[in-house]
């Protein structure tokens, strides 16, 4: 799930950039790019790994 949320915020980052679009300084294409490198560091890392549904064990 991680990957996908990175995925999607360096697509936007992608855009606002080959957009050249201007944006203010928390939206711009460097700070949106080093979100998704966060998030993908996370998911590296295994956070989030451990979500699963808890059901009835048989």
């Amino acid at each position: 799930m991680l990957a996908i949320v990175a995925a999607v915020l360096f697509f936007v980052a992608w855009l606002i950039n080959a957009a050249d679009l201007s944006t203010n300084d928390v939206f711009g294409s460097t700070n949106v790019m080093l979100l998704g490198l966060t998030v993908l560091a996370l998911h590296l890392a295994g956070t989030g790994s451990g979500w699963r549904a808890r059901g009835r064990r048989r």
